[in-house]
C-alpha cells in the first residue's frame, strides 16, 4: 500500500496470525538445522539453513553484527524478603561499553526496574561469593528518568570488574516471550558463534543459525565476511502500539563499525548481505551518517528515527557517504567509527547499502516487520503465509530466511 509518508502507515497493516504454537520456546539441538525459507525474483521455495552458502550469489559480502549478550537481570533482596530485578540497558558512566565492564569500583547504568513499589529509597545489596573471596555489591537508585532508572553500582573489592560480576550472578535476559526461566544451556544457544563484544540484552538472532563449518564453507566458497557492532537494546521487543507508527518512538542504539569494513563495503563490486535485522540498521545508518556529514562537515555522529525520509535525505551517492566516512575518521586518527542510530525503516525506505538480509520471522505488528516490508514489498504477506503453511518456527529460536531485496 502507498502512504504520502511512512509516518501514517497503519501498523494494522502489519498484523497476521501468530498461534503459541509456533514460537519456537527452544533451539533445535544443531543450529544449522533448522529450515531456510527462500524469496527470490518474487519467487519463495525452502531448504535447510546448512544449505545457505550455495543459495548465496558468488560476489556475495556477508555482514554479521558481533555483538554479544549480557547477562543483564540482577535479582536483589530486600530484607523484608522483596525480590527487586535490575535490567542493565546502557551504561550511562562510563557511557562506553568496554570501559564500563572493566570498572573495578563502580559505574552507572540505565536500569529498568522490576518491583519498583517496594523499592522506594536506600541501597540494594547482594553478597557475591568468588571461591574463597567474598563481594558486596550494591544498588543505589539516582534519578528516575520516566520509563528507566539510573542505577550506581558499587563493590568492596577491586579485583573484580563489573563484567566479573554480572557473570558471577546476572542472568541471561531471553525473549519475555518465550514465557520461562533462562536455563543454564541458553548462555549458549542464545549467542552467535562469533560473538565478541559484550553490551547486548537481546541477541542478533538471525546469527544463531551459523556455526564454524558454515563460516569456513563461505569462506572457502570465496564468499567474503566482515563484521559491525550494534548492541542490541530492550526496546526491539517493545511494541507498536500507536494506530500508525509516527507515535511509536524508536529506541537510541550505539554502533561500532571498523575502517576495514566501510572500506569493505566501498570497494566490493557484489551483493551486500546483512545477517539480521540489526546489521540492517548499522549498515544503512553509515549511510545516512556519511550523507549527514557531506552536508554538514559538524553533523552530530547520530541518525534520527525519521531522516531517512527528509526530501534530501538521499541525494548523496553511497560512494561519497562512505567516503565521508573514511575522510572524518582520518581526521579524528581513528579505525573505528562509533555513533547512535535510531533509525526506523519502514515501507517507503531507500535501501543505500544492502541487497539482501539472512533473518528469522519476527512477531505481528512490530518494527522489525516493517523492515522486512520494506524490503520485499507486499511479498511478506506471501513470505510469512508460506511459513505459517510449512511449519516454519516462529521468533527468537525459530527458522530463518534469506530475503532477496
Amino acid at each position: 500500500m502507498n502512504f504520502s509518508h511512512p509516518k501514517h502507515i497503519p501498523i494494522e497493516e502489519y498484523n497476521y496470525p501468530l498461534p503459541e504454537s509456533r514460537i519456537a520456546l527452544h533451539p533445535l539441538a544443531e543450529r544449522d538445522a533448522s529450515k531456510l525459507l527462500l524469496f527470490r525474483n518474487n519467487e519463495i521455495s525452502e531448504d535447510i539453513f546448512s544449505s545457505l552458502p550455495q543459495h548465496l550469489p558468488k560476489d556475495s559480502l556477508l555482514i554479521f553484527n558481533n555483538t554479544k549478550v549480557i547477562q543483564a537481570r540482577l535479582i536483589f533482596q530486600k530484607n523484608t524478603g522483596a525480590n527487586i530485578e535490575i535490567f542493565c540497558l546502557d551504561p550511562a558512566s562510563p557511557s562506553d561499553y568496554n570501559l564500563t565492564f572493566q570498572q573495578t569500583e563502580r559505574c552507572t547504568w540505565h536500569c529498568l526496574v522490576g518491583n519498583l513499589k517496594k523499592w522506594k529509597d536506600g541501597t540494594l545489596t547482594r553478597i557475591i561469593s568468588f571461591d574463597n573471596e567474598k563481594v558486596v555489591l550494591q544498588a543505589r537508585r539516582i534519578e528516575n528518568l520516566g520509563e528507566h532508572h539510573l542505577v550506581e553500582f558499587s563493590w568492596n573489592n577491586a579485583r573484580f570488574t563489573f563484567a566479573h560480576l554480572l557473570e558471577a550472578v546476572g542472568e541471561l535476559p531471553i525473549p519475555p516471550y518465550l514465557k520461562r526461566k533462562a536455563e543454564e544451556s541458553d548462555k549458549n544457544t542464545y549467542q552467535t558463534v562469533y560473538s565478541k563484544w559484550q553490551g547486548s540484552v537481546a541477541a542478533p538472532t538471525a546469527g544463531l543459525h551459523f556455526t564454524n563449518r558454515i563460516l569456513k564453507e563461505l569462506t572457502d566458497k570465496g564468499i567474503r565476511q566482515t563484521e559491525v557492532t550494534l548492541h542490541v537494546g530492550a526496546g526491539t521487543f517493545k511494541p507498536v502500539k500507536s494506530a500508525t507508527i509516527e507515535g511509536h518512538q524508536m529506541h537510541s542504539e550505539r554502533i561500532s563499525v571498523s575502517r576495514q569494513t566501510i572500506e569493505n563495503l566501498l570497494l566490493h563490486p557484489g551483493k551486500v548481505i546483512a545477517v539480521g535485522t540489526t546489521s540492517v540498521r548499522t549498515l544503512e545508518s553509515l549511510y545516512h551518517l556519511g550523507a549527514n556529514m557531506a552536508r554538514n562537515p559538524f553533523a552530530p555522529l547520530k541518525v534520527s528515527q525519521w531522516q531517512p525520509y527528509q526530501p534530501d535525505a538521499n541525494t548523496i551517492s553511497k560512494d561519497v557517504a562512505l567516503q565521508q566516512l573514511l575522510r572524518y575518521m582520518d581526521n579524528h586518527q581513528t579505525d573505528l567509527l562509533v555513533a547512535d542510530t535510531q533509525i526506523i525503516i519502514a515501507p517507503g525506505y531507500q535501501f543505500r547499502v544492502i541487497d539482501g538480509i539472512v533473518t528469522n520471522f519476527h512477531q505481528p505488528q512490530s518494527t522489525l516487520l516493517l523492515l522486512v516490508s520494506a524490503l520485499v514489498g507486499e511479498w511478506w504477506k506471501d513470505v510469512y503465509r508460506y511459513a505459517l503453511d510449512h511449519d516454519f518456527r516462529f521468533l527468537s529460536y525459530g527458522d530463518s530466511s534469506l530475503l532477496m531485496k
